[in-house]
C-alpha cells in the first residue's frame, strides 16, 4: 500500500470527527459492536494490504458528502466493510496456509521415499538442503564475459554444416511480424514480441535453415486482416549475413493455424477448449513441412523439428501433445506462471479459489504448466529467481530432488526411473545495431545516426529540460508506470531528504502517458498524486521532471539525454522478475541502481555496471544513487563495464545459448526411418503404398498377442522357437506375448480368415476415405458387443471396399479384445487397428494368419513402444505405485482389505494396471499423479472400466495420442476420423471429445459409468472440451444405428458410406 496517501486522509478524517461523534447517535451496529476504533482498524487491515480500488471511490463519494451525519455514517460503515474484507482475507489465508502445509508435508514424504528408492549412498553433491543451491543443469557462476566477436564467429563456423528446423508456439495474443499492436490488449503485450524476435533471430543464425513461429488464425472484421493470413515470412535481422545460407523454404515464417470458434477473437482464458484442434492442425504442418524439407535438404528423408518450443501454459500443453505425437523434444518458457498468479490472488483476500478459477481458468493452466514440465527436457526461464521461487511451487520440480537426481546422473548412476527437466536462465535478446557510440564525444553522446551529427536535439528532450532550473546537472532517470509495487514514491522520498544528491543531480520520472489525473485508474492516480505531493513537499520544483507525454519512440532518445548528462538509471521495483529497462539502459551507457529482488540481480551479476539496493531502505536507495553520481571514476567504470557486456544480452547470444542448450538434448525423431536399409524388398499393390512402408512393416510389425506382466519367461516352445526366417528381435515378440498364446489357445480360437500374404495390407489406413473409432467405455463385452454392431449397421457394415475402415480403442488388453471378439461373433479382419490397455498398446488386425506363430491376426507395433516410452519409469515407477496401492486399506471390524491390488494378468511393459474391488474408496486419479510428479515420475493415470480398473501408462501415451501416431506414421487423416464415445467413460474420456476429428456422442450409452471418476477434476469440463464445437453430435435418442445414421448424415458423413 505504499504511495497511497489517501488512507491518510481517511485517518485525519476520522480522526477530526472521532471525538465529536456522538455515541448515543451513532449507528445500531457500532452500538451493539460496543467500542469500536476506526483509526485502528486502518493501520491494521486498510494498510496492510487490500486492492483498494473499490474502497477508494467510496472514500471520494464519502468526501464529497457535505452532511457531517452522513459523512460520519458512510465512514462507520467503510470501517465495517473493511473489517469483513479482512475476516475474508483472514479466512482464505488460514485455508492457504492449511494447504501449503499439507503440500509440505507431502513433498517432504516424496523426497525421502525417492531417495529409499535410490538404494546407492547419495554422495556430497547430492546432500544439502538448502533453498539457495538450486541448480539449473548448467553452470551456476557468472556468465562468461565475451570481449570479441572472434568467439562468436568461431561458433557459427561449426554450425554451418546444420540445417536444424525449430517450431515455436505462441497461441493467445495477436502476431504478426510488423507494426505489432502491443498493449492493445492483456493477450498481445510483451510475449508476442519476445516470440516474433526470438522467430527471426534465430531464422538468422547459422546453422538454423527454417523456424516456424507456431499461433492462432484469427479471421475476424474486430481485428486488421493479415491476422487472418495462413503465412508471413519474418524479414531477417542481416539479411546480407544469411542470403548464402537462404533456401526455398528457409527462414523464419509466422504460421497461423485455424482453430476455437471462426471469425472471432477471443480471450486466452476460451482457448483452452480448442487447444487439440490446433495440436491436429499443427501437426498435420510440421508433416508437410518435413516431407518438403526431406526433399530440399534432406536426401528424400524428412527433416523432423529438433526441437518444439511452447511460450506460456497454453502453448506448453499444445507442445507437450505435439511433441509427444512426433516423438521429437519439447523445450517450455512459461513467462508467467499460474500457481505464482494464484498466491498473489489469495493474498490480496478479494476472491476465493473458485472465483478465482472461474475468471482465469486458473486450475486448467495450472495443470497445463505440470504437463509441461512432464514432458519437457528443457525449460527456459529469464531469472534464477523463477526458478526458485515460482518453479518450486510446481508438483513436477523439486529443487532439492532435482538437484539430487542430477548428481546421480553425472556419476552414471540409476535415477530409477524419476525424471527431471534441466532449468536453464538464458535472459531474452535486445537488438542493439541502432545504438552507435560516440567515443570522441566528451559528454559520450550516443547518436542514433553518425552522419548526422549535428542533427536537432529529439523533442522530447525540451519535453524533459523544460522543468529543470539547472538543466546540465546529471539525470536520475526513472521509467515505470505509476503502480505501487514500482515503488516510485519511495524513489521521490529517498531524493528529496538527501540534500547533498538533490544538490548534485535532477529526477525524471517517466511515468507512462496521461491526459488527466481524473481518467486514470484509482491506484495510479493515487500513486502520482501522492508523488505530487511529496515533490510539493520536498519544495522539489525545478528538480523533477514528470512529462504527461512520451511515445514509444522516444525512449531511446530518453536514455541517451540521460546518458549524455552522465546520469543514473534506476529501477526501485519492490520486486522486479526480469528488468529489461536495465539492460536497455546499459546498451546506452547508464550505470544502473536496482533493486536487489529478481531478475535485476542476474543482470548485475552479468554486467556488473551498478548497485544493488534493498527497495524498503530509503536510506539505501540515497547513499546509492549519490555515490554513483558523485564519484565519476565510479560512474566511468560502470558504464565501460556495461557497454562491455551489454552483448551477451543480444539476439545472437541468446540464440547461441539456446542452440547449444537444445543440442545437449537427446535427438528423438519417428524411430521407424532408423530401420530403412537391409530389408527384403517387396513389390507394393498400391501406387499408395511407398516401397519404405513395405519395408518398415516387414520389419517392425511383429505378430504377437500382448500378454503376461512385467516379469516375462525368456523362453519358448521348441515348436515356437524354430520359425524359418524369424529374427531374434520377432523372438523378443513372442517371449513378450507368450502368456496370451498359452491362454488363447485354451480359449479354442481356432476361427481363421481369408487368407491374403501380400504384406501391404498392413497399411490399410492409407487408403481409407473415412476412419471410424469406436471408444466407447463400456462395463460389459454384451453392451460393447451391441454397439459395435449398431455402428457396423449404420455404416453398412463397412462394404464399401477400401473406402471405409474401423479402430476399436479400449482400456481392454489384446487378449480382453480377442474374448470380447469371440464372444461376440465379430472377425477381427473388421478392425485395421486396436489401441488396447487406454492407448499404451497399438495392434493391426492382418490376413495372414499362417506367417503368425500363434495362428491368431493381431500385429504389434514395436514403433509404437519406442515412441511412448520417453521418461516411462519402469519398475521403479511399479514399485511406487505398488507402494501406493498397498496404503490403501478398507477397514471392516478388526481387519482390513486391500482397496486397490496390482493385476499381473492385464500388465504389459507399458501398462500396470491395477484392481479396484471399491472404487469409491480410491482417492481421485489426480492425486495419485500428483504422488508421483512429486517423487519425479512421470506417467498418466487413469481409472476405467466404471473405476475397477487403474492403468498406470506413459505420459506420452494415450489414446488420443495413438490416433495421432496413426496420423504420423500411416497418413492417417485426422480430419477424415470419426469418434464413436457414450455420455461418459473413462478418466481420459475429454480427450477423445476435442480435435479436427468429427465425435458422435451416443446417448444412453456408458450412462452407468461412475460420475465419481470425473466429479473430483480439478476444473470443469468445459474448460477442455469444446461443446459448441459443430464437430461433436449427440444422437437425438438412442444408439439405434438408425440414430447413429442419422447423425453421420448431419456431419455429412452419408456420400462416403454410399
Amino acid at each position: 500500500m505504499a504511495g497511497n496517501d489517501w488512507i491518510n486522509s481517511y485517518l485525519e478524517a476520522i480522526l477530526d470527527v472521532g471525538p465529536g461523534i456522538d455515541v448515543a447517535k451513532s449507528s445500531l451496529l457500532l452500538r451493539e459492536r460496543g467500542r469500536f476504533s476506526p483509526t485502528r482498524y486502518f493501520v491494521e487491515e486498510v494498510i496492510t494490504g487490500f486492492d483498494e480500488t473499490d474502497l477508494h471511490r467510496s472514500w471520494i463519494r464519502a468526501q464529497a458528502t457535505r452532511s457531517p451525519q452522513e459523512r460520519n455514517t458512510r465512514l462507520e460503515n467503510m470501517c465495517w466493510r473493511i473489517w469483513n474484507l479482512a475476516r475474508q482475507k483472514k479466512q482464505i489465508e488460514a485455508e492457504e496456509h492449511q494447504r501449503m502445509a499439507k503440500r509440505r508435508l507431502e513433498r517432504e514424504r516424496g523426497r525421502r521415499e525417492a531417495a529409499a528408492d535410490m538404494s546407492e549412498d547419495l554422495s556430497e553433491g547430492e546432500k544439502g538442503d538448502v533453498v539457495s543451491d538450486v541448480s539449473s543443469h548448467g553452470d551456476r557462476g557468472r556468465m562468461p564475459r565475451i570481449s570479441s566477436v572472434d568467439v562468436m564467429e568461431t561458433w557459427a563456423s561449426h554450425q554451418k554444416g546444420k540445417k536444424l528446423y525449430i517450431v515455436l508456439i505462441s497461441l493467445h495474443g495477436l502476431i504478426r511480424g510488423e507494426n505489432m499492436e502491443l498493449g492493445r490488449d492483456s493477450d498481445t503485450g510483451g510475449q508476442v514480441k519476445y516470440v516474433v524476435e526470438l522467430a527471426r533471430a534465430l531464422g538468422s543464425m547459422p546453422g538454423v535453415y527454417r523456424v516456424d513461429l507456431l499461433t492462432r488464425q484469427v479471421s475476424s472484421p474486430e481485428v486488421d486482416w493479415t491476422y487472418g493470413e495462413p503465412t508471413e515470412m519474418l524479414t531477417p535481422i542481416n539479411s546480407e549475413g544469411c542470403m548464402d545460407e537462404m533456401g526455398e523454404s528457409s527462414g523464419a515464417y509466422i504460421i497461423r493455424i485455424p482453430f476455437g470458434p471462426k471469425d472471432k477473437y477471443i480471450p486466452k482464458e476460451l482457448l483452452w477448449p480448442h487447444i487439440p484442434e490446433f495440436v491436429d492442425g499443427a501437426l498435420k504442418h510440421v508433416i508437410q513441412m518435413s516431407n518438403v524439407l526431406g526433399e530440399q535438404i534432406g536426401n528424400g528423408q524428412q527433416v523432423w523439428p529438433v526441437a518444439i518450443h511452447g511460450h506460456y501454459a497454453d502453448a506448453g500443453d499444445s507442445a507437450a501433445l505435439l511433441s509427444g505425437a512426433l516423438n521429437v523434444p519439447m523445450v517450455f518458457t512459461g513467462h508467467s506462471l499460474g500457481r505464482d498468479k494464484l498466491e498473489q490472488l489469495l493474498k490480496q483476500g478479494r476472491q476465493s479459489r473458485d472465483e478465482i478459477n472461474m475468471s482465469y481458468k486458473i486450475m486448467r493452466r495450472i495443470e497445463a504448466e505440470e504437463l509441461s514440465l512432464d514432458a519437457s527436457e528443457i525449460v527456459i526461464t529469464s531469472t534464477r529467481q523463477e526458478i526458485e521461487e515460482q518453479w518450486r511451487l510446481y508438483d513436477g520440480f523439486d529443487p532439492i530432488l532435482e538437484r539430487k537426481l542430477r548428481a546421480r546422473i553425472k556419476r552414471n548412476v540409476s535415477c530409477y526411473g524419476r525424471f527431471m527437466p534441466r532449468m536453464f536462465v538464458i535472459p531474452p535478446g535486445m537488438e542493439f545495431h541502432h545504438v552507435v557510440l560516440h567515443e570522441g564525444d566528451a559528454d559520450s553522446e550516443i547518436e542514433g545516426n553518425e552522419d548526422t551529427p549535428t542533427a536537432p536535439d529529439p523533442p522530447i528532450w525540451s519535453e524533459i529540460m523544460r522543468f529543470f532550473s539547472n538543466p546540465r546537472k546529471p539525470m536520475i532517470l526513472a521509467l515505470a508506470r505509476p503502480d505501487p509495487k514500482k515503488n516510485i514514491t519511495t524513489l521521490v522520498k529517498a531524493f528529496g531528504e538527501c540534500r547533498p544528491l538533490r544538490e548534485l543531480a535532477n529526477l525524471t520520472l517517466i511515468m507512462g502517458n496521461r491526459d488527466g489525473i481524473d481518467e486514470m485508474s484509482s491506484t495510479n492516480a493515487s500513486v502520482l498524486l501522492s508523488i505530487l505531493k511529496l515533490i510539493d513537499k520536498y519544495d522539489l520544483y525545478g528538480q523533477v521532471a514528470y512529462p504527461k507525454h512520451h511515445k514509444q519512440s522516444d525512449v531511446p532518445e530518453i536514455y541517451r539525454l540521460a546518458a549524455r548528462a552522465k546520469g543514473v538509471f534506476i529501477n526501485p521495483a519492490f520486486i522486479e522478475p526480469f528488468g529489461l529497462t536495465l539492460i536497455e539502459a546499459a546498451a546506452h551507457g547508464l550505470p544502473i541502481v536496482a533493486t536487489k529482488n529478481g531478475g535485476p540481480v542476474d543482470i548485475h551479476r552479468v554486467l556488473d555496471n551498478g548497485l544493488l539496493v534493498d527497495p524498503h531502505d530509503q536510506q539505501s536507495i540515497a547513499d546509492a544513487l549519490l555515490k554513483l553520481v558523485a564519484d565519476k571514476q565510479l560512474w566511468a567504470r560502470c558504464r565501460q563495464n556495461g557497454l562491455k557486456n551489454i552483448h551477451l544480452f543480444s539476439w545472437p547470444e541468446h540464440c547461441k545459448t539456446y542452440l547449444s542448450r537444445i543440442a545437449s538434448c537427446r535427438p528423438r525423431h519417428p524411430q521407424w526411418e532408423k530401420n530403412d536399409d537391409g530389408f527384403e524388398n517387396s513389390e507394393s499393390e498400391s501406387p499408395n503404398d511407398s516401397l519404405r512402408d513395405i519395408q518398415d512393416i516387414s520389419l517392425n510389425l511383429k505378430f504377437s498377442l500382448d500378454g503376461g506382466s512385467g516379469n516375462l519367461d525368456t523362453s519358448l516352445d521348441s515348436e515356437e522357437n524354430i520359425v524359418s526366417g524369424k529374427s531374434k528381435l520377432e523372438n523378443a515378440v513372442l517371449s513378450y506375448s507368450k502368456g496370451v498364446m498359452k491362454e488363447s489357445r485354451k480359449s479354442g480360437f481356432s476361427d481363421k480368415t481369408e487368407q491374403n500374404t501380400s504384406v501391404s495390407k498392413f497399411p490399410a489406413l492409407r487408403k481409407r476415405k473415412q476412419i471410424f473409432v469406436i471408444a466407447v467405455d463400456c462395463d460389459t463385452n454384451e453392451g460393447l458387443t451391441g454397439i459395435v454392431n449398431a455402428i457396423f449397421e449404420a455404416t453398412k457394415g463397412g462394404k464399401n471396399g477400401e473406402s471405409i475402415g474401423f479402430i476399436l480403442s479400449t482400456s481392454l488388453t489384446i487378449s480382453e479384445v480377442h474374448s470380447f471378439l469371440v464372444s461376440g461373433g465379430i472377425s477381427p479382419s473388421d478392425f485395421d487397428a486396436f489401441i488396447c490397455n487406454s492407448g499404451s498398446e497399438l495392434y493391426y488386425s492382418t490376413l495372414n494368419v499362417e506367417d503368425t506363430p500363434s495362428g491368431f491376426p493381431f500385429a504389434l507395433d514395436l514403433d509404437y513402444h519406442s515412441h511412448i516410452e520417453y521418461r516411462w519409469g519402469g519398475e521403479g515407477l511399479r514399485k511406487t505405485v505398488l507402494r501406493w496401492a498397498t496404503s490403501l486399506t478398507d477397514k471392516k471390524g478388526e481387519s482390513e482389505e486391500s482397496v486397490v491390488i496390482q493385476d499381473e494378468e492385464c500388465s504389459t511393459k507399458y501398462c500396470y494396471a491395477f484392481k479396484s474391488h471399491n472404487p469409491e474408496k480410491v482417492p481421485p486419479s489426480k492425486e495419485l499423479r500428483k504422488l508421483m510428479r512429486i517423487q519425479a515420475l512421470r506417467c498418466h493415470v487413469i481409472y476405467c472400466q466404471n473405476g475397477s480398473r487403474l492403468n498406470v501408462i506413459p505420459v506420452l501415451a494415450s489414446r488420443s495420442q495413438a490416433l495421432r501416431y496413426l496420423c504420423v506414421r500411416w497418413g492417417a487423416d485426422l480430419s477424415r476420423m470419426v469418434v464413436f464415445v457414450g455420455e461418459c467413460g473413462d478418466t481420459d474420456y475429454e480427450g477423445l471429445l476435442g480435435g479436427l476429428h468429427k465425435t458422435v456422442v451416443l446417448k444412453g450409452a456408458c450412462t452407468d459409468a461412475s460420475k465419481l471418476l470425473h466429479s473430483n477434476r480439478s476444473y470443469p469440463l468445459s474448460d477442455v472440451v469444446p461443446f459448441e464445437s459443430p464437430n461433436i453430435i449427440h444422437t437425438s435418442e438412442d444408439f439405434s444405428s438408425s440414430n447413429i445414421q442419422a447423425s453421420l448424415e448431419m456431419l455429412g458423413l452419408l456420400k462416403v458410406l454410399k
